[in-house]
């Protein structure tokens, strides 16, 4: 029976030796609030690991988020550019800062920011005499967005970019890391990504100035005092990552390597073992970059297909999820314009309608993988 099956999980945090010992060794330290080398040592892994010249980690992709708005200077009234296809915490610091987003649809080469859909976003606004603050470049699933044309673009118009990488630690553009493009980027380290701090995030550039200045807004933007008086001339957040959650993190980026061939070699089992089924068709890879297949993603044919595959999945235990449910169509941002791809092709809703994720954990067995497979098998039988 089903029932007596073990569930597997989408993307399940994947630890090994060197996670335990080094949170163990924060915890002997007694550095376990939001300060301490761990912390300062995981900020430079992180840089090490991208290419970052400068990283202020905090506690989610969220705040993450929230506080590179606001270092970009987004202020009520603004409008902000946003990916539709995409997780709300994309989104919903847009609002968090007053402004209203206005969503940019997918092309289906690339399940990230559509080029031509973007372009007549800023002509249209421009027309109206409007400037959005800033365009937030959603990378999805492991997938690097087109970041180098989006900032070309963005800057014609006079727009600032934040290159979204919560969902692509790892994930490239040529030979440059998705997330370090743009005037900031941002990385996710939730639980259920490839290297995980169990919660936590950080934001990352070129420019020392903003990232120092994010450091002093995500620790209450407490001024400097000869006395150690707790002054504050400014709102500021309590968005500062632990030491010990850092420590979790150092022990993690070090394997990052390793664990996004784990999920590439799982997309690879998928496709190969499934190729015989005309009705699967998988999430493509860029042409300019090399993804990490952070989740396994695919189409089928209709929404029906897509329903019936997720019960039948559920029935086997196995954690399959569709793929996010677009901006434009959540209730939440209903009263948001969007631009399509083509006047003639809603990609976000169709990916929607006919997409699935897959488990894709870097800790997935193989007798696991088998699972997955014979029972996306049976949907077509």
């Amino acid at each position: 029976m089903s029932e007596a099956k073990e569930p597997i999980l989408l993307s399940p945090p994947d630890l090994g030796p060197d996670e335990p010992k080094m949170v163990m060794e924060a915890i002997a330290s007694n550095w376990i609030a939001p300060v301490g080398p761990d912390l300062d040592a995981f900020e430079e892994a992180v840089g090490a690991a991208t290419g970052a010249a400068h990283v202020c980690a905090v506690s989610s992709g969220t705040a993450a988020i929230h506080l590179g708005l606001h270092l970009l200077g987004v202020k009520p009234g603004d409008c902000v550019l946003c990916s539709s296809l995409t997780f709300v915490a994309s989104a919903n610091p847009i609002r968090y800062c007053g402004a209203e987003p206005i969503f940019v649809d997918v092309d289906p080469e690339t399940w990230c920011m559509s080029l031509s859909a973007l372009e007549r976003t800023l002509k249209r606004l421009s027309d109206e005499g409007r400037t959005p603050r800033a365009c937030i470049a959603v990378s999805l699933y492991g997938q690097a967005a087109n970041l180098p044309a989006i900032c070309t673009l963005c800057t014609e118009y006079g727009v600032k970019v934040m290159d979204e990488a919560a969902e692509a630690l790892g994930a490239t553009h040529g030979d440059r890391m998705a997330g370090t493009f743009g005037d900031l980027g941002v990385y996710s380290f939730n639980g259920n990504k490839i290297v995980t701090t169990s919660g936590g995030g950080v934001l990352v550039s070129n420019n020392r100035e903003l990232i120092e200045q994010a450091r002093f807004m995500a620790t209450q933007a407490r001024e400097d005092s000869a006395i150690g008086a707790y002054e504050h001339r400014t709102r500021g957040y309590n968005y500062r990552m632990s030491n010990l959650l850092a420590a979790l993190g150092r022990g993690q980026i070090q394997h990052l390597k390793e664990k996004v061939e784990i999920r590439r070699m799982i997309f690879d089992r998928y496709t190969n073992a499934l190729a015989g089924i005309p009705e699967i068709e998988w999430m493509p890879e860029a042409t300019y970059g090399r993804s990490t297949r952070w989740l396994s993603c695919c189409l089928v044919e209709s929404q029906t297909i897509r329903d019936r595959a997720i019960m039948h999945f559920t029935d086997e235990r196995i954690d399959a999820r569709p793929v996010w449910k677009p901006m434009h169509l959540q209730p939440l941002f209903a009263s948001c314009s969007y631009e399509r791809h083509s006047l003639e092709e809603d990609v976000s809703a169709s990916l929607f309608a006919r997409g699935l994720c897959l488990p894709s954990g870097s800790s997935l067995t193989r007798e696991q993988q088998d699972r997955v497979i014979e029972a996306f098998k049976e949907v077509f039988a």
